[in-house]
């Protein structure tokens, strides 16, 4: 198994959703993970890095756990709580074109939520995918 960074902060741009899939790509691919779970892997990252750059404030960073014994990993995005204004990407769309990031991830992964920590104003959504 690769010895891979499993967290990264990113710019708080829509260009980090790219760079969070290659970042992800590269650590799946060091687990050695079949095809199937690292592309669930990568659909999830993006969702939870598009969600952030869009609805949250900075900063943003991704976590991404190792698969556990179990057959499952861990997929997090941490970020500065919610934005007051709507994101740039998001005010440009008709409705029929964002707003199923939630289905999509209730779909893929096993478990899936939200914790803030009120202490550092920060709030991480994760999900919890099978690695097999």
């Amino acid at each position: 198994m690769s010895e891979l960074p499993s967290t990264w902060t990113l710019p708080h741009t829509a260009r980090s959703v790219s760079t969070a899939r290659r970042l992800a790509q590269a650590a799946v691919a060091g687990w050695g993970m079949n095809d199937d779970a690292a592309d669930s892997v990568l659909l999830v990252v993006s969702e939870l890095v598009t969600n952030a750059v869009e609805h949250a404030l900075p900063p943003l960073t991704l976590h991404l756990g190792r698969p556990d014994e179990d057959g499952t990993m861990t997929i997090a995005v941490t970020d500065g709580g919610p934005a007051t204004e709507t994101g740039a990407w998001i005010s440009t769309c008709t409705p029929d074109e964002h707003g199923r990031g939630t289905s999509i991830i209730d779909f893929i992964a096993t478990n899936h939520g939200t914790t803030t920590n009120t202490n550092t104003n920060t709030t991480t959504h994760w999900a919890t995918l099978p690695t097999t």
